[in-house]
């Protein structure tokens, strides 16, 4: 499908440096009739109000973005019935939805005079489905259980995995996290790491900080239980690290420029916890990053659409 390019002007904001890094890597597939892929990853925020107006601002700028696939976190069903928040997105963008549960609990479980109910992951395509996994991951709590969603889709460009995740919130979780990305890794090198093998795309909410041991473990910088892997990180094939005093234009995707995250404070706000992670960039060119920018940033008054902002990237899947 044709791409669009249109995202906010304050998230298109670049430094120098990112400039010639985005222009380089254009620059040596814009006239080689490269295959690409549009990726988007959002935390939809469950069910939290304003949903509606909530939902329609995700879908007019993800309208603008035209992805060809969208992995979303904190997924619910409306009403307690089968529709979820991702599929009204799906209806809505004319988008095939993928969807799993990674948890459920019992009334009052969650929390006092909470109902029943469950939380997922979807992914959203415009491509057919050849096949779709869910992968359990380590460390289940009883109110907090967390998957790997994974989608193989009949791409132009032939069969592409696809994948989204979310992992544990809480800021000492560390531990419970490299167990998580540990078995993640391990799921999608059984789907193929080789030169031979196409790219695979990973995103999602991870919930840890650049400099956390989980993302440098993915990014080939740091060792669990034994192991190296690698991924590359969307956002630094083509720009810095943000640093203090930084927004969304410079990577953050927990921000305190939005509202929605005022009340959760204790979490650490002005972080980039939302990744695409895409496997090695293949001798031919396959995987490499042509652009990667926070996305969903628009505001309706002062809603978002999201207590998170989303994170775009175009991948090159053949060449």
């Amino acid at each position: 499908m044709t791409l669009g390019s249109n995202i906010a002007p304050r998230a298109r904001q670049r430094t120098r440096r990112d400039d010639g890094r985005a222009k380089r890597a254009r620059a040596q597939y814009d006239g080689a009739m490269a295959e690409r892929m549009r990726v988007v990853t959002l935390n939809v925020w469950g069910l939290e109000p304003p949903l509606d107006r909530r939902l329609a601002l995700a879908e007019r700028q993800l309208r603008t973005l035209a992805p060809d696939v969208i992995g979303i976190q904190e997924v619910r069903p409306l009403d307690g019935g089968d529709r979820t928040t991702a599929d009204v997105l799906g209806d809505a963008l004319g988008m095939t939805v993928v969807y799993d549960t990674a948890v459920r609990w019992d009334a009052d479980q969650l929390a006092p005079g909470v109902g029943a109910g469950e939380e997922g992951l979807a992914i959203l395509t415009h491509h057919a489905v050849i096949e779709a996994r869910k992968t359990p991951l380590p460390e289940a709590r009883p109110t907090e259980a967390r998957i790997l969603l994974s989608a193989q889709l009949d791409t132009p460009a032939g069969p592409i995995w696809f994948h989204t995740t979310h992992l544990h919130y809480r800021l000492d979780d560390g531990v419970a996290r490299e167990a998580q990305v540990l078995a993640i890794d391990a799921a999608i090198r059984a789907l193929g790491r080789s030169n031979d093998d196409a790219p695979q795309i990973l995103c999602g909410d991870f919930n840890a900080t650049p400099d956390s041991d989980e993302i440098r473990f993915l990014r080939g910088l740091h060792t669990l239980a034994g192991r190296r892997t690698h991924f590359q990180d969307a956002w630094l094939r083509l720009h810095r690290e943000p640093g203090p005093g930084d927004g969304p234009a410079q990577g953050i995707t927990w921000s305190s420029e939005n509202e929605h995250t005022r009340p959760m404070r204790s979490f650490d706000i002005d972080r980039r916890i939302d990744y695409v992670f895409v496997t090695s960039r293949k001798k031919d060119g396959r995987g490499t990053v042509l652009d990667c920018q926070v996305a969903l940033t628009e505001r309706d008054g002062d809603i978002c659409a999201s207590d998170h902002y989303g994170v775009m990237a175009d991948v090159v899947i053949g060449t």
